[in-house]
Order: structure tokens, then C-alpha cells, then sequence
């Protein structure tokens, strides 16, 4: 069973990275970033095939150099996923990667010299269908601004990216994408706030630098779920200190836990306490690790008791509830089976994975 989102998105215009459209009413997009030399021309496609197993929908390369934006074309024509090139400052980059086929670039128009490279890389961009993506950091904004507010705040952050965005708004090119990130939270919110309230441009949410696996995802959780329940956000990247892979997996359980996306299997199990009748924490680890591969919607609940089981599993797609030596199976709300304890994780796979099978089967006849 998949419940509605409450959320009211705010109205956006729509763009396209590649493929994938950000803003309107499409779904929320969930990024990565490789962090390969992204010269490694094999590092980096192993990386992205990764990422693109996890279901990454945009992913960003960084392009610091001709070398780079050379290698990028061997990688572009390795992969599916839509990519955006990390540019800074070197408008030859842009347009160099952008003959080699990016999807969208991350660029600041301001900071790429005078106003002719910038006409330059926007005239390629429109006849490309190229989207361009102004990233403004609470860490390196323009120093006028900086001694203008003092100290990076909401409002200095909003006018680095309206001052970036007028220069493209100038030149009437209009496939632009925001982000005004910080790694406090506070200020990231503030500020995704204000300029969500002075333009329409789809929003691309982060916390920045958020921190390690655990650290980061908490951060990034609390910040990102207080803009998404707003309604505000198109696009989201989680930025962990960890393997790339599991930004995306982090991006996706956020969109799930609000209702946004469903991707995947949605464990729902009990903390466990003295009632449960099996391991229910090497059971529910268990599975979620022979689930990784699975992009297919799904809720699955793993209940060590009666007392909340029964209930939880009748609201599941499939549901668990321990029982003494042999637990109770539910599908779709019905009880079907009991399941010997000690063949819970094998038992279940084989029915979840059955259960998609047919689903996909019951589409591909329709």
C-alpha cells in the first residue's frame, strides 16, 4: 500500500537535465557526484554504473581541466545517466565538455570572466538544449557581498545567486536551475526559503560538506525534510563524506520517508525488546542487504511480536509477525503461512522477489 504524499509542491518552471525533467510537476530528482580523477576514465564509468544501479537520476562530474573535459567524452559515451560538468572559472571548459556532450553544467556566470564568454556558453547551451545550474556556496561567495553582510546570511546568499541569475535572465536563457547550499543548516533553510519566494526557477537542495556517513545523513535529513515538507525542493543531493552510493541511497529514504518517491523496499521493523520472538536486527540487516538491487516499490514490515505485528503487517505489502518457533506471514492483509523462525530471511526473499516478478510480468502483458 502507497500512501499520498500531504505535500503541496511549489510551482515551478520545468527544465531538463538530459532526459530527466527538474521542476513542474516531475517527480524529485535525487543526485551524486563522482569523487574519481575524473581523467581515470575507467574509475570514473565504474563509479557512475554503481550509481546507477542505487537509481541515481543526475549525476555530476567535476571538469577542472581540457584533460578532463577530453576524458569526459569517453565517459559520456560509457553511460545512460543524464551528467552535469563541475565548471569553475574557465568558460573553454564549458564549452569544450559541452561538444562533448553534458547534459547540464554547474556553472556561475558571473565568476567565468566578461560578459562575451558568458553569451558565448549560453548561445551553446540553448542550441544544445543544455540546462546550466548557478551553485552558490555559503563558503565563497563574491567578496563584495561578503563585506556587504559581513558574514554569509540568508539574504547574501540569495543575492549572489539573483545576481548570477540576472545575467542569464539578460541574455533571455531561462534553463536554470538554483542552489544556495551551506553546511549549517539554519542558513541553508533561511535561505532556500527566501529565494524560493523570488523566483520560479526549480531548486536544487544540499547541505554542503554535511559531514560523515551518519553525521551527514542526520544533517542532511533535518534540513533537506524541513525545505521538502514545505514543498520546496525539485532536485536533491546529499553530500557525505562516504562513498557516493550511499547519497543516493540516503536521497531516496528521504523522499520515501515523506512520501515523494517510492524506490525500493520499505523495511518497517521494530526496535526490537523482549518480546520479539526472533533476531529481529540481523533479520531486518539481512535483508536489507539482499534488497539493494531492488528498485521495485514495495512495504515489507518485520515485527518481533504480536502486539504491533499483526496490525503492521495487515497495512504491508508483506508482513511478519513473530510468533514462538514459527512466525505469522501476511500478503496484502491476509494471513497465508507460518514461517519457521530459522528460515525467515531466506523464506521472505524468495516470496518478495517472486511477488515483484509477477508485477513486472502483470505490466509488461498490460
Amino acid at each position: 500500500m502507497h500512501h499520498e504524499s500531504p505535500i503541496q509542491r511549489r510551482k515551478t518552471r520545468q527544465i531538463h537535465v538530459g532526459k530527466v525533467a527538474v521542476g513542474g510537476d516531475a517527480l524529485i530528482s535525487v543526485q551524486s557526484m563522482t569523487n574519481t580523477e575524473t581523467c581515470d576514465v575507467a574509475a570514473t564509468v565504474t563509479q557512475i554504473r554503481r550509481l546507477e544501479a542505487v537509481g541515481a537520476d543526475i549525476i555530476r562530474v567535476s571538469v577542472p581541466s581540457m584533460e578532463a573535459a577530453e576524458a569526459f567524452k569517453a565517459i559520456r559515451a560509457q553511460v545512460e545517466t543524464p551528467l552535469v560538468a563541475d565548471i569553475h572559472f574557465d568558460h573553454r571548459i564549458a564549452l569544450q565538455v559541452m561538444e562533448n556532450g553534458v547534459d547540464g553544467l554547474r556553472i556561475n556566470p558571473g565568476n567565468i570572466g566578461s560578459l562575451d564568454k558568458t553569451r558565448l556558453v549560453v548561445k551553446v547551451a540553448r542550441d544544445k538544449g543544455i540546462s546550466i545550474r548557478i551553485g552558490v556556496n555559503a563558503g565563497s561567495l563574491e567578496k563584495d557581498i561578503h563585506e556587504k553582510y559581513g558574514e554569509p546570511t540568508p539574504a547574501a546568499l540569495v543575492e549572489s545567486a539573483l545576481r548570477h541569475a540576472s545575467i542569464l535572465d539578460e541574455l533571455n536563457f531561462h534553463d536554470v536551475e538554483i542552489s544556495v547550499k551551506a553546511s549549517d543548516i539554519f542558513l541553508a533553510v533561511d535561505a532556500y526559503r527566501l529565494l524560493s519566494r523570488q523566483v520560479d526557477y526549480p531548486l536544487h537542495l544540499g547541505i554542503t560538506e554535511a559531514g560523515g556517513l551518519r553525521s551527514g545523513t542526520v544533517k542532511s535529513a533535518i534540513g533537506l525534510g524541513l525545505l521538502l515538507r514545505e514543498g520546496i525542493g525539485d532536485t536533491i543531493r546529499i553530500s557525505l563524506a562516504a562513498d557516493p552510493v550511499e547519497e543516493i541511497r540516503v536521497g531516496f529514504d528521504i523522499l520515501k520517508s515523506l512520501h515523494l518517491r517510492q524506490r525500493g523496499i520499505n523495511l518497517i521493523a521494530c526496535p526490537s525488546c523482549s518480546r520479539q520472538e526472533f533476531d529481529v536486527i540481523n533479520t531486518t540487516n539481512a535483508l536489507e542487504s539482499r534488497f539493494e538491487d531492488i528498485l521495485e516499490p514495495m512495504d515489507v514490515s518485520i515485527i518481533g511480536c504480536v502486539v504491533n505485528g499483526i496490525g503492521e503487517a495487515k497495512e504491508a505489502d508483506i508482513g511478519l509477525a513473530g510468533g514462538d518457533k514459527r512466525s505469522i506471514l501476511y500478503y496484502r492483509g491476509k494471513q497465508v503461512d507460518r514461517i519457521d523462525n530459522q528460515n525467515i530471511v531466506d523464506v521472505l526473499e524468495k516470496r518478495i522477489r517472486a511477488e515483484i516478478a509477477e508485477r513486472v510480468a502483470g505490466r509488461n502483458e498490460a
